[in-house]
């Protein structure tokens, strides 16, 4: 039983020693060599367990996109190790990188990435084709099983009654949902989120961000790249980045309650409204 609770103790992901250099060319120096080394990350070490909601933090040039990049499957580390949900990342082939990319990442970007002619449900059904089609899968869902696991995430997202609408049909806060729906669909072990509200207003942003919220209450992991301290502290944690190293990390002990402050912009807003003549 011990050994067990102690295997189900293991963090999603763990970061040991990581580091990503970049060689950049540049005139021959004087030792004849011609190329500039960029530290971008600088041995970082963090952990996440399952259920947790992390923000990851940091000034332009902090090394917050690598981090992500590498975080995602994305890119590889120059040195160190990462290892997620038990599989050691580092030394994978494409094969492998492709398989936990579908299957342990959920991906959620500022620009939704949505395909314009296709409608919600069909943007969200794509990673279960991409799934279908990975080497060595011999397992083969019905058309049906696909639409019903589809449904149950736009479900889950509060967007069952627009399934049959196009992006341009669907508000910025809708087309948001519908990408985190599509992030979800495989159950991966953790969501990457980079900037998810970046390209919505304030209500907007509330919404989505009240939706993290809950789905991290129903024991989904998080991580989120944001540079805005107002919407960091929605999250549990925050690490903090700079020059390439992880200068802190911290627990939220007072986090603020997106749905409830959305309720209170929403009153706010309608008084203003009221007000204007």
């Amino acid at each position: 039983m011990k050994a067990l609770d102690a295997e189900c103790q293991k963090p999603v992901i763990e970061l040991r020693g990581i580091k990503r250099e970049y060689r950049m060319e540049s005139k021959p120096a004087k030792d004849g060599t011609n190329a500039v080394v960029v530290r971008a990350l600088r041995g970082v070490d963090f952990s996440a367990e399952s259920g947790e909601f992390v923000s990851v933090m940091g000034p332009s040039g902090s090394g917050k996109s690598t981090l992500m990049n590498i975080l995602g499957c994305l890119d590889k580390p120059s040195g160190g190790t990462y290892t997620l949900d038990g599989i050691e990342t580092s030394t994978s082939d494409s094969d492998t990188f492709a398989y936990i990319r579908n299957r342990k990442i959920g991906f959620v970007f500022q620009s939704f990435n949505l395909l314009s002619r296709t409608t919600a449900l069909e943007n969200v059904e794509l990673p279960l084709f991409y799934r279908r089609r990975e080497k060595g899968n011999s397992t083969r869902q019905t058309s049906q099983a696909r639409k019903d696991q589809v449904i149950a995430a736009l479900r889950e997202v509060g967007l069952a009654d627009r399934m049959d609408h196009f992006p341009s049909q669907l508000s910025g806060g809708q087309q948001q949902r519908v990408a985190i729906a599509r992030a979800m669909v495989n159950d991966p072990a953790f969501i990457l989120a980079d900037e998810p509200t970046g390209n919505l207003d304030t209500g907007m942003t509330l919404e989505i961000m009240g939706l993290f919220q809950e789905l991290n209450n129903r024991g989904k992991t998080i991580i989120m790249v944001t540079h805005e301290p107002e919407l960091a502290a929605y999250t549990r944690r925050v690490i903090t980045l700079r020059d390439g190293e992880l200068v802190s990390d911290k627990q939220i002990t007072d986090r603020r309650n997106a749905t409830a402050d959305l309720a209170r912009w929403k009153q706010e807003h309608a008084l203003l409204s009221e007000e204007r003549p």
